[in-house]
């Protein structure tokens, strides 16, 4: 029996939105499945749960150590993220604009902590900063992080630079602004979407980094990750449940902001 053009089509899209659904959900069953045991009553991690309450969200937020690990996470974070952009910003800028040899070669080694294996850069930093007695500190933390943050960044940034019309700028200058003036006044608000997706990219990198952080924790200092690594092998109480959720929910947040910015400018983000 031969369909027709239009039957085919609709077995086409039927076929294609089923796979999309199967994938869609096995990725998300796993998180589902977290959350519901975050509000479940038992003081183990049991599927389904027996009962639900809110006790452990209590536990959690009346915990000294999870909220000050919970606030290193976010002070890490926010740090990240301001040097990320802090340097990710002009190193864009001179990979976009720059005429020196061996730019490419550059542009290679600032994306090279996205290809190495994470092991392999979490080992050489902790016996870097262990040789300089920097380890379990803030400072070790955040160059950690923006090693294996600043990459996201550099191209949220260099893509915005490579559609943005330089001949804007250089109108500007011809019309009597300095170069650093039409920078910061044209340059800058045009490609101030890539630059924020470059920030929000950063910021996620660290908030969910838990390989680098377990190098560089110590007794007083680590991240929730490292908070919830060190329970999970002790204890399999669900305020890891609640930890693990308020990581996906801010996650989640920071996801649909870098959406929504995508939509409202889908040229520069």
């Amino acid at each position: 029996m031969l369909l027709t053009p239009n039957a085919m089509s609709r077995r086409l899209r039927f076929g294609l939105y089923t796979t999309t659904g199967v994938i869609a959900l096995l990725l998300l069953l796993p998180i589902v499945f977290i959350v519901l045991l975050s509000f479940g009553s038992s003081q183990w991690l049991v599927f389904p749960p027996p009962g639900w309450t809110l006790k452990w969200y209590e536990q959690f937020f009346s915990n000294a150590e999870w909220m000050e690990a919970a606030l290193a996470s976010l002070k890490v974070a926010l740090l990240t993220t301001v040097f990320a952009v802090a340097l990710g910003l002009p190193s864009a800028f001179a990979l976009v604009r720059g005429r020196f040899p061996g730019r490419e070669m550059l542009y290679g080694l600032f994306t090279l902590p996205m290809i190495v294996p994470l092991v392999i850069i979490a080992v050489a930093v902790y016996a870097l900063f262990l040789k300089l007695g920097y380890t379990g500190t803030l400072f070790a933390f955040v160059v950690s992080h923006v090693i294996v943050a600043l990459p996201f960044t550099i191209i949220s940034i260099i893509n915005s630079l490579k559609l943005f019309d330089q001949s804007i700028e250089d109108a500007a200058v011809i019309c009597g602004a300095s170069r650093l003036q039409a920078i910061v006044k044209v340059t800058f608000p045009a490609i101030r979407p890539g630059m924020i997706a470059g920030a929000l990219f950063a910021f996620l990198v660290s908030w969910d980094e838990v390989v680098l952080s377990v190098m560089m924790a110590s007794p007083n200092l680590q991240t929730l990750p490292v908070k919830m690594w060190t329970t999970l092998r002790q204890d399999l109480t669900p305020v890891i449940a609640v930890a693990s959720t308020l990581l996906i929910g801010l996650s989640v947040l920071v996801m649909m902001i870098a959406a929504a910015l995508r939509r409202r400018n889908p040229v520069s983000a």
